[in-house]
């Protein structure tokens, strides 16, 4: 009989709220390929908007639109960004996206590594001039 392994801790998530005047956020979005996704995705990054953008493997979409069932091959796009810059994000997706209705769903970070949040805060912060706080 082997010895059984004493149990690992248990990880506390970190309560994001305590704090931070900020809150980050995970948002959601579709494109129709690879090439629209990385575009809008360095824009949102560079511009600010967003501190980083994951794009996901092509996946099929179903939903319906204009009474029809349709489906299509997208690219996920997850984007983290904060609540103060959200708008902005929303404004700036609406203008580059080709979609007539382009998909945004966000949710607020309500635990998770807290360096990382900070991280995100620091790289969407815009400073007098416009320029990002570490310009």
């Amino acid at each position: 009989m082997t010895p059984s392994k004493p149990p690992l801790p248990q990880a506390q998530p970190v309560d994001l709220a305590v704090a931070r005047p900020e809150r980050a956020m995970i948002a959601l979005s579709t494109a129709p390929d690879h090439e629209h996704a990385s575009r809008m995705a360095r824009v949102l990054v560079e511009e600010s908007l967003a501190a980083c953008v994951n794009l996901l493997a092509p996946m099929e979409s179903i939903y319906r639109w204009e009474g029809r069932i349709e489906a299509a091959q997208e690219i996920g796009m997850i984007i983290k960004t904060t609540r103060s810059r959200l708008p902005s994000l929303e404004r700036r997706l609406r203008a580059l996206h080709p979609y007539q209705l382009p998909e945004l769903i966000a949710w607020e970070a309500t635990a998770g590594s807290a360096p990382f949040i900070d991280w995100v805060i620091a790289q969407t912060r815009i400073r007098p001039g416009g320029l990002r706080a570490e310009d």
